[in-house]
């Protein structure tokens, strides 16, 4: 009877997949054609899947990623559309757009979450110094093993460099995790992200490209943690009002998720050409990166002999960067949309693969002990 639910799905993931797939290597290999219908087909097909991703249960999970794709595909066609309104340069629109995110973000934490760090301090300290040191020092190995330009190497590092993402807390919760320990993982991360992640930068993308130290701290607070502190304050506000609910939370996830969407639009459009070039061999370095981070922090972390909720939440934070940051910190201080490449190639990845790996570890329930700090009221 099991077959009779899970092939049919199975089936039609494969075959989305596959159109997908095969509409991408399209839209790669005819970019600059002039002919319309080519880009409305291209783009048509990979926006219809992520229709029916959508509405599938099953597949909501990757719905996001192929709207990206949806979005890059336009702008690979279509460049112009993302560059300029007018005498408007849209990139001036990315800085903004993040905040957005940011506060969003904030709105859906409060005070424990940041607290909470007080009765997890050996977990998250494990998480945040495998964070700051294995993803940047992954992300600059692969830089200098793919003899990738020098902007977009600094871009590898950077992208490594971050805290970790947003998405990490749904992953953890779809993987059986402790959801609490992920969602205060995340807090913490971001507010030592503007010491940490300049200075891995300075120490390991200085040999691409110019990094101000002070400038990438100050940029950070004010696009990161200045809305996030703002979102807490809304939160409270919220909640003190009974008007912070599920609704509330869907709302300020979609606005996240278009902005994110047309952030990746505005980097691809600026960096089309040198895409087409490093394109492939980026997307491999995502796949790589983003396994070293899930592998390393599972591991890691059970070596610490930390339970195995723990560990699959370390595993999903470690492995997960914030590539929104990324992107603003490549445009507004690097000043370079070539180095924002790496985060709009590992931004749609992680989201792939996080979820096939929540999914896998979802069907393995854990039992006895571990199962009290999942955190998941499951």
């Amino acid at each position: 009877m099991w077959t009779s639910k899970i092939l049919p799905s199975i089936f039609l993931g494969f075959t989305a997949l596959l159109i997908a797939a095969v509409a991408w290597l399209i839209a790669i290999e005819n970019v600059t054609s002039k002919d319309p219908r080519l880009a409305a087909s291209v783009v048509g097909s990979i926006a219809c899947l992520a229709i029916a991703a959508n509405i599938h249960p099953k597949f909501r999970s990757v719905a996001f990623s192929l709207w990206v794709m949806t979005l890059v595909a336009s702008a690979m066609f279509r460049p112009e559309v993302f560059l300029k309104w007018g005498e408007f340069e849209q990139k001036r629109l990315i800085l903004p757009l993040i905040q957005v995110i940011m506060f969003g973000m904030g709105a859906t934490l409060c005070v424990a979450d940041f607290t909470r760090v007080l009765k997890m301090p050996w977990a998250i300290g494990i998480g945040i110094l495998l964070q700051f040191s294995v993803m940047p020092l992954t992300g600059a190995g692969l830089a200098m093993a793919f003899g990738f330009p020098p902007e977009v190497a600094a871009g590898v590092v950077l992208i490594g460099s971050c805290p970790g993402g947003v998405a990490s807390n749904v992953m953890t919760y779809l993987s059986r995790g402790n959801v609490a320990l992920s969602v205060t993982m995340t807090a913490c991360s971001t507010l030592v992200s503007p010491i940490l992640t300049p200075a891995a930068m300075t120490l390991l993308a200085g040999q691409y490209i110019e990094v101000d130290f002070l400038n990438m701290m100050l940029t950070i607070l004010k696009m990161i943690i200045a809305p996030i502190v703002l979102g807490l304050v809304a939160n409270k506000m919220l909640t003190h009002f009974s008007l912070l609910g599920r609704k509330t939370e869907q709302t300020l996830s979609l606005i996240a998720m278009i902005s994110i969407c047309y952030i990746i639009a505005i980097i691809t459009a600026h960096s089309r050409d040198k895409l087409m070039t490093v394109g492939f061999l980026l997307i491999f370095a995502a796949v790589t990166h983003n396994t070293i981070g899930y592998l390393l922090g599972y591991w890691c972390a059970r070596l610490c002999r930390l339970d195995e909720t723990t560990r699959r939440t370390v595993a999903i934070e470690v492995g997960l960067q914030n590539g929104g940051m990324a992107s603003g910190l490549a445009m507004n201080v690097l000043k370079s949309s070539d180095a924002a490449l790496a985060s709009a190639i590992f931004g749609p990845w992680m989201n792939i693969s996080g979820s096939v790996l929540a999914s896998w570890w979802r069907r393995r329930p854990i039992t006895g002990p571990d199962r009290l700090h999942t955190g998941n009221g499951e």
